[in-house]
């Protein structure tokens, strides 16, 4: 998800519980086979702990499709005992997007949807859509789109749809306040996050959403966005079942994903982790297991940063995606389909100049390199607001998740250089 509220405006006026929120407790580290296979990601991890930066870290490597390395340090929370492992659960916030575009491409497969249809053959509100003249400028200074919005064009975040995480002005304003949401943080209230209520269904997030300005003229522009959510409705409507129901079905049971989902249930809260905000050398508890939002059904299913779920359940799906599409004997996506998925999708002339993928491609839902990347071509994933990462590197055959708890990710370095220190211990 990258959320972009910056860590100034989250966490300024934060008032939490004070020192009771620095419970000590035991620094635990476990170890297993990986630890010895992956040595710097293994330093790399722990140090947040041993720092007491964070209250614990997990990687979880696996190569080709044999089993699963994870190894960690730390506790599901500060005041907690327990240590973290490969049932805890976390909260993958846009690491739900690559799933969301792989539920699209799902459709595409069967022939319900083409990459490049209007998404108004749809949602017939998205027909005639504004463009502001000057982006996050008035939301009256408008002018009309001389294109349609296309399924490409919300799987590559090259709509021109806004995101209140990121624009600033009027429009993350009328984003805000029609309850055009990337996600849910904390029942407490928290500076620089919006009090406003979500939209009360995915119909309704995407009607209030068409009316109103685009910030860019789609396919154009690079721009993070609630594309992935927009797509939510798209598939619900083109399938006939609910969103959250479609994913459960089509990907999350056929992979034996049962601890993935947008809710925990009340059995699994003693394996939920607590979410923080690293403020002044200390951890504030925003979102505590015990009383967490996630364990309330959420208003709408976010498909762009709603999920929740462990490292051994995203491994099953990304394994699936290693396998080009197939996992343990059962198929989700044709090899062709999920090649296609992963490769850049972006429309020909969009540009990802200053953005945060600057350089590089963008399949569905994730992140794609090129072979002008530092890694070369062949990975594709995604990180997640509270500082997970998730990728596949097809090149080289490996699936690759880090696990941290803490908004917003810039706050620290886990997220950024997981990865440096990943590749540090393949390419030795």
């Amino acid at each position: 998800m990258n959320m972009m509220v910056s860590r100034r405006a989250m966490l300024g006026g934060i008032a939490l519980g004070g020192a009771g929120m620095l419970l000590p407790r035991a620094a635990f580290a476990w170890k297993a086979d990986g630890a010895a296979l992956y040595p710097a990601t293994d330093a790399f991890i722990e140090g947040f702990v041993d720092r007491r930066e964070l209250a614990g870290t997990l990687a979880a490597i696996g190569k080709a499709q044999g089993a699963l390395d994870v190894f960690g340090a730390g506790t599901q929370a500060m005041d907690s005992a327990k240590p973290v492992d490969g049932d805890t659960i976390w909260r993958l916030y846009s690491m739900t997007k690559p799933v969301t575009g792989m539920a699209a491409m799902l459709l595409v497969e069967e022939g319900r949807l083409k990459l490049d249809q209007p998404i108004a053959d749809i949602l017939p509100a998205f027909a005639k859509m504004k463009v502001q003249n000057t982006p996050d400028g008035s939301l009256t200074d408008v002018r009309d789109a001389k294109t349609l919005i296309t399924v490409r064009h919300l799987l590559t975040h090259t709509a021109g749809l806004g995101y209140g995480i990121i624009q600033k002005g009027p429009l993350r304003d009328a984003y805000n306040a029609a309850g055009i949401l990337g996600g849910q943080v904390s029942r407490l209230p928290i500076p620089g996050m919006p009090t406003s209520a979500s939209a009360p269904s995915l119909a309704e997030f995407a009607d209030r959403l068409a009316k109103l300005p685009l910030v860019y003229e789609p396919g154009t522009q690079w721009s993070y966005s609630v594309g992935l959510d927009l797509m939510g409705r798209v598939i619900e409507v083109v399938s006939g079942q609910p969103f959250d129901a479609f994913l459960k079905a089509r990907i999350f049971d056929p992979l034996g994903m049962t601890s993935t989902g947008f809710q925990v249930a009340a059995a699994d809260v003693g394996r939920l982790s607590t979410n923080y905000a690293p403020f002044g050398g200390a951890l504030l508890p925003i979102d505590p297991a015990t009383s967490s939002i996630y364990l309330d059904k959420p208003p709408i299913p976010y498909g762009g940063g709603g999920l929740v779920a462990s490292a051994r359940d995203y491994d099953r799906f990304l394994a699936m995606l290693l396998g080009e599409g197939e996992t343990g004997g059962v198929r989700i996506l044709k090899p062709e389909t999920a090649r296609l998925a992963m490769s850049n999708l972006l429309p020909e002339g969009a540009t990802t100049k200053n953005s945060f993928v600057e350089g590089e491609g963008f399949g569905a839902g994730g992140r794609v390199s090129l072979a002008s990347s530092p890694t070369g071509e062949g990975v594709y994933g995604w990180g997640g607001a509270a500082g997970t990462i998730g990728f596949v590197d097809r090149t080289r055959g490996y699936r690759v998740g880090g696990y941290a708890q803490y908004m917003p990710a810039e706050a620290l370095p886990f997220q950024r250089d997981f990865g440096k220190a990943f590749y540090k211990d393949v390419m030795a």
